[in-house]
């Protein structure tokens, strides 16, 4: 009489690969255990198993609600025990999420980007004096940032005045003796590209 061998494809699916076979086929034993009590703990102990082989991931919030979670989705849903948690169903993970509603918001200067427009509404609301002149000041410090992030070809201080002005609509005036920080001091690079530039100096 030949041996029946026990392959892969003759076994039902796993519905949780990352656990296991063994685990699986406890799973479904526990499922058989009649009293309920002996199936919490049975389901308890299980849920010890699963731990151990993720010991990495005890610090993670919410961790073991996770595993009671997996835990039911391994005991396809039918898991008839006292858990520590609500037990999500089918019906549950199977829906959809919510749309979250996307916000279109006209940028004239897209380079710029929304906020800072914004800002400039509210420095317009401002009282004038030396806080209003600073807030000018930061904010085009920041502008001459943003446009460079975007281009990296210089741009006079001169220009991001005039785009202040611009951007409100003629209420706020730049004191155009205000000296903005350099491009080296406002552009921030990051270590990845000063890497390409050291290879590309040794390749020459």
């Amino acid at each position: 009489m030949k041996k029946k061998f026990d392959y892969n494809t003759t076994r039902g699916s796993l519905r949780l690969p990352e656990y296991g076979r063994n685990l699986q086929n406890m799973v479904e034993y526990m499922k058989t255990i009649e009293d309920r009590e002996e199936r919490t703990r049975a389901a308890r102990t299980l849920i010890s198993v699963m731990a151990g082989m993720y010991p990495h991931n005890r610090d993670l919030e919410d961790f073991e609600h996770k595993l009671w979670d997996h835990l039911a989705i391994m005991a396809d849903f039918e898991l008839d025990v006292d858990a520590p948690y609500e037990l999500p169903t089918q019906e549950k993970l199977q829906e959809k999420p919510r749309k979250v509603p996307f916000t279109s918001h006209h940028i004239r200067y897209k380079h710029y980007g929304y906020l800072v427009e914004e800002l400039i509404k509210e420095i317009v609301k401002m009282e004038d004096g030396p806080a209003k002149e600073q807030a000018i000041e930061d904010l085009a410090n920041q502008m001459k940032r943003q446009y460079l992030m975007w281009n990296r070809r210089q741009v006079s201080d001169q220009a991001i005045f005039k785009d202040i002005e611009q951007l409100s609509g003629g209420k706020l005036k730049v004191n155009r003796e205000i000296v903005l920080r350099s491009d080296k001091d406002l552009i921030i690079v990051l270590p990845t590209q000063k890497y390409s530039k050291r290879n590309k100096k040794r390749k020459k």
